[in-house]
């Protein structure tokens, strides 16, 4: 039996394009992210899920891009998979906060303890991404539990974003990569987790 974990990052919205601080802004998909996931689409570079368990976070990017990759699919939401919150910050530019108080000591911080303003610490946003993936690989064990002795693989799919994908591997696989930035996705990419009793074992990109 294959047992695996799809984790695919969102099309590009107006805060990608824009370079915003965003992400508990229920944003929908940009017109270009919608047409780049099509055109992955017909690429086929999407894991096949006929039989697959199906996650979003609920957020509005994440339900527009499940519906393009692989249809109207009965699914769950994982809201503790959400994005990291900027609070205050949330939709501006570096142009826009840059003589902002409190948003140079911000955006120098290396603790990782220090939250914007009504947002969320990247230590905070660690220990959430933490709690969620422990919800997900227990909703995986029980898809492997119902189906081992069916002869079908234990597939989930889960469309969240950027930051959480990146904090999920940084997590797995530690010290693989010099820096969480270089484990983010580009939008619409991902990777696939081997699992194995409930255990992230390896994985590939997409």
């Amino acid at each position: 039996m294959k047992s695996q974990i799809h984790l695919i990052r969102h099309g590009i919205t107006e805060g990608n394009q824009r370079r915003l601080y965003y992400g508990a802004a229920d944003i929908p998909l940009a017109e270009e992210g919608v047409n780049m996931l099509k055109s992955l689409v017909s690429k086929g570079i999407y894991p096949r899920a006929e039989s697959s368990d199906f996650y979003t976070t609920g957020m509005l990017r994440t339900e527009q891009t499940l519906s393009i990759l692989y249809g109207e699919r009965e699914h769950s939401c994982i809201e503790e998979l959400r994005e990291m919150s900027f609070g205050e910050f949330e939709m501006k530019s570096y142009e826009e906060l840059k003589d902002v108080p409190g948003y140079a000591e911000w955006a120098a911080d290396k603790t990782g303890q220090m939250a914007s303003p009504g947002g969320e610490s990247i230590a905070g946003f660690t220990s959430r991404i933490r709690g969620g993936l422990k919800i997900l690989v227990g909703k995986h064990r029980l898809r492997e539990l119902s189906v081992r002795h069916s002869g079908k693989d234990a597939i989930s799919t889960v469309v969240c974003h950027g930051g959480t994908i990146a904090s999920i591997m940084e997590q797995s696989f530690p010290g693989q990569k010099e820096h969480f930035y270089k484990w983010i996705p580009d939008p619409g990419h991902g990777y696939t987790l081997d699992m194995k009793d409930g255990e992230i074992t390896g994985y590939q990109e997409f």
